[in-house]
This record gives structure tokens, C-alpha cells and sequence, in this order.
């Protein structure tokens, strides 16, 4: 922890005159960078802590604080994930409860928030880098809150289609600003976990959904339609939530105003040697370039692609597929939440575990055989009547939706710069809406009950997902063995100790500076 002397000089120092110093210390920065940091437009915590390392904090200082984040930010971020995804699949429950859109009118119901989703998605992160992002969020919470309970007042196919569209315009901004959020606040080995935090509300709305819906359901509709109770219930949860948002949840350590002036000091230097950066709201035209033809940008696209696909289809047909087993509406929806257990436990489990190895990779590989064998199941035993083997197969399905969530933390851990880091979430988050969009589509109506073409699709897509991962894996081994050569020529061209290259880090960490830019920058697999 810092004594009262170093707190003192921390803020009597202004940040100019620390860097300033350091600059007339060292020549030049490191050869093997294109962008010299010192012309760089640094992020905004170089206004809090410098390009040096501007106090010490003990492990047991750093500890305390990073509980108190835990406490502060992943219980938010998970309220704001369980919202997003009931409100996105409350069209599933409704299904079964006398929706009145059925037919290809419901597949366009269902593509319609996707396309929101992709129209909206380049421009909300645009925005969302301009303006406060956590207040942003919050804003869009309680926008689509009342777009949802507008859904019971609805009654044709262009009213809900409109509707949908506005929510997923609304729903877009959500991964980005939470995959941002945790990567400024939390280091690189503690990321994936923390991902697995919020995401794994996609698995437990699936129970809750479940449970509240079969409650529901035993309404007589004499007031109101059950699906029309389930969009008003759901949608003044929405609000709730947004107000939340709003008044609690930080944007970024700089302007933590719950955290006081020595602990988002520490925020700052915990994160410092991640070299991922921190906040800048100046869009760069070398970083957008640069993340456009980065080659692993379009593997991680595609195969966040290959996930999707499957995820437009079984996100709102899986109630439907259940009941084609010979369940009625009402087993349907409690027969339903297991499922959702299942990706709970899978997604905190592989968060763990990609922490704990510091590989994605891998665990995306596991958790997306068990949906494989399962959907092979589904094919095979379509006409057994065996109700129980089916049942354990669409158990088996819900592990692949943890393969967006260890996306999410491939993302946040192996890119650097404020604007590429943007500029790859929004293309991830496109590619998401184009693969969802085209699952809703695979379930055609002409197939049913069975829908034996689009469970062949999802095993397909799904395989060919494997080879993906491992090519990202394996060009993001060969990325870290090419730095370290590297900075092993420069320490030995300049003479520098290990102390000196760790100084140097130190001076890279916050003044946005890409991944590619950065030498010190540490690939995950």
C-alpha cells in the first residue's frame, strides 16, 4: 500500500512534469514499435497516473480492492446480461402462449431483432466511445424496457416486426460496453471468469424464464394474454435494471466516483502491465485499419458465425422442439430449464478453467462437442419415441452457447487500443446478428416436427468450428514466439536488463497503443 509520503507526491506531481521527466531520461522508445508512445494520444488515465508507474500497492491492498470491484461491477453486469437475454428470447415463451404470429411470420418476427442488432451495432459503439459508457448502457436499458412492454399492446405482423427491430437497435451496445467494462477494471487472468460472471445469466434466465412463464401459464387470459403478461413483466424489469445502471455502475476507473482517489490510482497500476489500455474517446484511423486486416479479426468472425447459427435457431425454437417430443405447453416450459442449467454450469466452469490455463481456445473446443453429439442424437432418434434420450440430447445442446462467452474474453485479452478494441467488438457483434439472423431461418416450417435439416446444420457448423479455434490458437502461439525474439534482439542491441524492459512496459501501458504497436503485448491462446 502506498505510504502517506508517496500519496502525497502523487498528487502534487502533475502528470505533465512526470512524463516529462521520463522523457528526458530515455531517448527513444522501443525501435521494434511503429507508433512512438510519446506521439501517441494517450487513453485518459494518463491523466491520473502518467506514463510510469506513479505508486506501489501491495497484493494484500490490490486483493481488498479487486473484492470490492467484484462487488461493484460483475453483480451489475450480470443483471444487465440476465435482462438482455429474457427480453431477447421472451418471443420463445410466448411461443407456446398464444403469440398470435406464427408460421414463416414468426421466423421474420424472430430475425427482426437481429437485424436491429446489425444495423445498429457499428454506429452504438461509435456513440457509446464518445459519451460516458456505462451511463450509455443504462440509457438503453430503459429505452428497450419500453419497448418490451409495447409488445403486449401490439396485435399484427408489422407492429411486433417494428418492435423487434428497435430492441435489438437497443440490445446492440450490451457485449461491447460490458467485454470494455471488465477489461479496464480487471487483468487479463482474471478476465475470463469475470466474463463467465455476467454470461452466465444466459443459462439461468433460461430457468427463470422457464419457471415464471410456466406461472403464467396457468392464467386463464381473461384480463390479458399470458404473453402479454410475460412482456410487461419482463420489460418493467428491464427498466429497473437500466436505473441501476446508471446510478451504480462505473465507467471506467478514471471516473469511478465510487472507488476514492488512491484506489482508482490502483486500479490503474494493477492492469498496467496487461498493456491493454484503458479509455480514449478519439476514434483512430490506424487502429480501425489495423483490426480490419488483422486475419485473426475474420477467424474470430467466423467463428463467432459458426456459433450463431445455431444460437438464432435453438434460442427461439427450443421450447417448440421440446414439445414436438409429445410434451404439452405446460411440461414444455419446466422441461425446458434444465437446459439452462447445464450452460450455466458449463460457462462458469470453462471461465474458470480458461483463467486458470490462460487459454480460450481450447475451452471453446470443449464445451462445443457435448452440442455435436447431441445434435447427432436429435438426428438419430427423431423417430425412436424415445422422449427420454431426445430430452437428454437437447440437454446436451446447451453447452455450446459458453463459446460466445470464451469469444468475449478472447477478445478483451488479446486486443490493444481503444479504437481497434471497438472496432473488433462491433465486428464480432455483427457477425453474431448475421448468424443469428440465418438461424432463424434453418428451422423452416415445412421441416417440422423434426427439423432434421437444421439439426444437421447445427452439427455441421459446429465441426467446423473446431478447426477454426485451433487455427486462432495456434497463430496466436506463433504471434508471442515472434515479440519475444524480437525483444530479445533489442535488449541485447540496446544492453538493457530485465529491469529496463520492464520500465519500458510500464511506459507503454496507457498511451493506446495496439497490440500489434505494442512489443510488450502477451498474446493468449
Amino acid at each position: 500500500m502506498t505510504t502517506v509520503q508517496e500519496r502525497r507526491s502523487i498528487e502534487k506531481v502533475p502528470v505533465s512534469e512526470k512524463v516529462l521527466v521520463r522523457d528526458e531520461e530515455k531517448d527513444a522508445l522501443d525501435a521494434t514499435t511503429t507508433v512512438s508512445a510519446d506521439s501517441i494520444d494517450g487513453d485518459e488515465a494518463l491523466q491520473l497516473v502518467g506514463k510510469e508507474r506513479s505508486a506501489q500497492f501491495s497484493e494484500e491492498y490490490y486483493a481488498k480492492l479487486r473484492r470490492k470491484l467484484d462487488w461493484m461491477i460483475p453483480p451489475l453486469c450480470a443483471a444487465v446480461y440476465f435482462t438482455q437475454f429474457l427480453d431477447k428470447t421472451s418471443l420463445n415463451y410466448a411461443s407456446i402462449m398464444g403469440f398470435p404470429i406464427t408460421g414463416q411470420h414468426y421466423n421474420l418476427v424472430s430475425l427482426a431483432f437481429y437485424v436491429g442488432f446489425l444495423a445498429w451495432e457499428f454506429p452504438t459503439v461509435y456513440i457509446s466511445q464518445k459519451l460516458r459508457v456505462a451511463k450509455y448502457l443504462g440509457a438503453n436499458i430503459i429505452i428497450w424496457g419500453i419497448i418490451l412492454m409495447c409488445h403486449a399492446a401490439a396485435q399484427s405482423f408489422g407492429a411486433f416486426f417494428a418492435l423487434r427491430v428497435l430492441l435489438g437497435m437497443c440490445e446492440s451496445c450490451v457485449a461491447p460496453i460490458l467485454i470494455l467494462l471488465i477489461t479496464m477494471f480487471y487483468k487479463k487472468d482474471e478476465q475470463g471468469v469475470r466474463i463467465s460472471w455476467f454470461y452466465v445469466m444466459n443459462g439461468l434466465t433460461g430457468v427463470f424464464g422457464g419457471f415464471v412463464a410456466y406461472g403464467i401459464s396457468f392464467d386463464d387470459g381473461h384480463l390479458l394474454a399470458p404473453y402479454k403478461i410475460i412482456y410487461l413483466l419482463l420489460g418493467g424489469l428491464a427498466i429497473i435494471v437500466g436505473v441501476c445502471v446508471v446510478i451504480w455502475l462505473p465507467d471506467s476507473p478514471v471516473h469511478a466516483w465510487q472507488l476514492t482517489k488512491e484506489e482508482r490510482i490502483a486500479c490503474l497500476e494493477r492492469v498496467r502491465d496487461d498493456q491493454s489500455g484503458m479509455e480514449n474517446r478519439h476514434w483512430k484511423k490506424d487502429q480501425i485499419i489495423e483490426a480490419v486486416t488483422d486475419v485473426r479479426t475474420w477467424l474470430i468472425a467466423l467463428t463467432t458465425l459458426l456459433t450463431s447459427i445455431p444460437n438464432g435457431a435453438l434460442s427461439n425454437f427450443s421450447n417448440i422442439i421440446i414439445k414436438s417430443f409429445g410434451y404439452t405447453s405446460k411440461q414444455t416450459l419446466i422441461l425446458s430449464t434444465p437446459s439452462g442449467i447445464v450452460a450455466a454450469f458449463t460457462t462458469l466452469a470453462c471461465g474458470w478453467y480458461s483463467d486458470r490455463k490462460k487459454d480460450r481456445m481450447i475451452v471453446i473446443v470443449a464445451c462445443l462437442i457435448p452440442t455435436i453429439i447431441g445434435s447427432a442424437m436429435l438426428i438419430g432418434l427423431n423417430d425412436s419415441g424415445n422422449k427420454g434420450a431426445l430430452l437428454f440430447a437437447s440437454y446436451l445442446i446447451g453447452t455450446f452457447g459458453t463459446a460466445l462467452s470464451a469469444v468475449y474474453a478472447w477478445n478483451a485479452s488479446n486486443t490493444s487500443g481503444h479504437t481497434k478494441k471497438n472496432t473488433i467488438n462491433a465486428i464480432t457483434l455483427s457477425t453474431f446478428s448475421v448468424g443469428n439472423i440465418i438461424g432463424t431461418e434453418i428451422f423452416q416450417p415445412k421441416d417440422a416436427p423434426g427439423y432434421i435439416p437444421g439439426k444437421i446444420a447445427i452439427m455441421v457448423l459446429l465441426s467446423a468450428q473446431l478447426f477454426v479455434s485451433f487455427l486462432l490458437r495456434y497463430i496466436n502461439q506463433r504471434l508471442n514466439k515472434q515479440k519475444m525474439a524480437a525483444l530479445e534482439a533489442e535488449k541485447a542491441k540496446r544492453g538493457w536488463t530485465d529491469e529496463d524492459v520492464q520500465r519500458e512496459r510500464e511506459r507503454h501501458a496507457f498511451v493506446d497503443l495496439t497490440d500489434k504497436q505494442n512489443p510488450y503485448f502477451v498474446y493468449t491462446s
